[in-house]
C-alpha cells in the first residue's frame, strides 16, 4: 500500500514475507497466492507491498538469472503487488523447527554475509516499480554480542566499506538506489540506538543506516523521540521501520504462569527489565536473559518487555500486554511532523507459527486475515496522523479472484 504524507512524499507499507517458509522460487511463487493476493484482496487495496524474504540460495539464483528476475517482477505486478524493501536478516531456514542463535549466522564478518547482501541488491534494483525513489534492505546489526574483538571489529569495518562500494556499482550499472539498515536487536552488538550512535555512524551514510524495529526499539527501553533524535544527532539515516510490537509483563512475578505459555523452541524471545536502559551494557544479566524461560528462571526484577512480535491487532490476554503504546509514539514522532521520518514501512510479525495455540492461525486463510488485519490497523494508525492512501489503479491483467469489477472486493478488516 501506498501512503502520502503531507509533505507529499510516498510511503510504502507492506508486510514483511518471513512468516512464510518457502526458500525456493517455486515455493515463494505459491505463496503470493496463498497469502498475498488473499491478503490484499481483504484489505481491498488495489496494490500491496512485500518486504521479500530470499533465503541465500534464491537471491544467488535471481542475481545470476536476469530472466529469473523479470519473471518474478511480472508475477508480482500480475497479483497486484509490488517490492520496494527486502528483509536481509535471516541468511536461509528461518522457519525451520529450532531457529534461535542460528539466525544471526553468517555475520558481518563474512564474506557470505557480503555476498548475500549485495545479491539482493542486484535483485531489488529490477524488482523496484520504475516511480520508486529508492529500495532498502534490512540486515543484522554487525553480529551477535559475543565474542567480539579488534580482529573481529575490523573484518566487520571492511565488510561494511566492501557493501557501500557494491551498492554504488549496483546503482551505476542500473540507475537504482538500494540502501541497506542495520536492524538494533536485543542481545546483539548492536542492541539499542546509543550502540548504533557510537558504532555505525563512521559508515557510509548515503547508502548504509539504521532498520528501526518497533519492538526491538520497546524491549531497549527508550523513548522514541529521544532514539529518533539520538540517530538523527548521529547523522544515521533510518532508511526502513519494522512495525511491531513487543510482548509486556508489568508483575512478571504475577504473570509468570501466563508468560510460560508463550515459552516455544523455535525463536530466541530475548527479555529486557525496565533498568537495562539506565546502563552503559543493555543486555546486563541483572536486567536481562536471552530467551523468556532463562529470564523466568532467573525472576529478573521490575516489568518485562519480551522480544516475541505480538499481533499488532490482538492484543494478549491479561495480565500481559503489547507495546503497542510505543509504536504509536514512535510514528508519531516519524510521520506527525512537516517530513516523513522514513518511506518504508514493514508490518513484521514472523511469529504467528508459534503463538500460544489458542492465539494461533490453524488455516492458510486465517493466516492471511491475521496479516490483513495487522495492516489495516498500521494503515489506520498512519491515516489518523494524516497519510492519506493513495492506491493506484492495478495493471491490466491483475488476478483478483472472486471480483465483478476487474478491481478488488472491498471488506472491512477490523483494525
Amino acid at each position: 500500500m501506498r501512503l502520502r504524507h503531507a509533505s507529499g512524499e510516498t510511503v510504502h507499507l507492506g508486510y514483511c514475507t518471513n512468516v512464510h517458509p518457502a526458500e525456493d522460487l517455486a515455493g515463494i511463487l505459491a505463496q503470493l497466492d496463498t497469502y498475498a493476493l488473499p491478503v490484499r484482496q481483504e484489505l481491498g487495496s488495489d496494490l500491496l507491498g512485500l518486504g521479500l524474504w530470499l533465503a541465500a540460495p534464491v537471491a544467488a539464483e535471481l542475481a545470476a538469472e536476469p530472466a529469473a528476475r523479470r519473471r518474478l517482477r511480472a508475477e508480482l505486478a500480475a497479483r497486484g503487488l509490488e517490492v520496494v524493501t527486502l528483509n536481509g536478516f535471516p541468511y536461509a531456514a528461518f522457519q525451520a523447527p529450532v531457529v534461535k542463535g542460528d539466525v544471526y549466522h553468517p555475520d558481518w564478518t563474512t564474506a557470505d554475509r557480503l555476498t548475500y547482501t549485495l545479491d539482493l541488491a542486484r535483485v531489488l534494483a529490477d524488482l523496484l516499480p520504475d516511480d520508486a525513489a529508492r529500495g532498502s534492505i534490512s540486515t543484522l546489526p554487525l553480529a551477535w554480542r559475543s565474542p567480539w574483538d579488534a580482529a573481529r571489529a575490523g573484518a566487520a569495518r571492511e565488510r561494511l566499506d566492501q557493501l557501500a562500494a557494491g551498492l554504488a556499482e549496483v546503482e551505476r550499472e542500473t540507475g537504482r538506489r538500494i540502501r541497506v539498515g542495520f536492524e538494533p536487536e536485543p542481545g546483539c552488538l548492536v542492541e539499542s540506538t546509543k550502540q548504533s550512535a557510537a558504532m555505525l555512524s563512521a559508515m557510509d551514510t548515503e547508502r548504509l543506516g539504521v532498520c528501526v524495529d518497533l519492538a526491538h526499539l520497546a524491549c531497549a527501553w527508550e523513548e522514541p523521540a529521544e532514539a529518533l533524535a539520538r540517530l538523527r544527532a548521529a547523522g544515521l539515516p533510518v532508511v526502513k521501520v519494522q512495525v511491531s510490537a513487543a510482548l509486556e509483563a508489568a508483575d512478571p512475578v504475577g504473570s509468570a504462569e501466563a508468560l510460560r505459555r508463550w515459552v516455544e523452541p523455535r525463536f530466541l524471545h530475548q527479555t529486557r527489565a525496565a533498568g537495562c536502559a539506565g546502563g552503559h551494557d543493555p543486555a546486563d544479566p541483572a536486567y536481562a536473559a536471552d530467551d523468556l524461560d532463562a529470564a523466568l528462571d532467573a525472576r529478573l526484577r521490575g516489568r518485562w518487555r519480551v522480544h516475541y512480535h505480538v499481533p499488532l491487532h490482538a492484543p494478549p490476554e491479561a495480565p500481559l500486554e503489547s507495546t503497542v503504546p510505543v509504536l504509536r509514539a514512535a510514528l508519531t514522532e516519524l510521520f506527525g511532523g512537516p517530513d516523513a521520518g522514513c518511506d518504508h514501512l514493514d508490518v513484521e510479525t514472523y511469529t504467528w507459527g508459534v503463538l500460544p495455540q489458542a492465539r494461533r492461525p490453524r488455516t492458510d486463510a486465517e493466516l492471511a486475515s491475521g496479516i490483513a488485519a495487522e495492516l489495516a490497523f498500521a494503515r489506520a494508525e498512519l491515516t489518523a496522523l494524516g497519510l492519506v492512501p493513495v492506491d493506484r489503479p492495478g495493471p491490466a491483467g491483475v488476478l483478483d479472484q472472486g471480483s465483478p469489477r476487474g478491481g478488488v472486493e472491498r471488506s472491512e478488516v477490523p483494525a
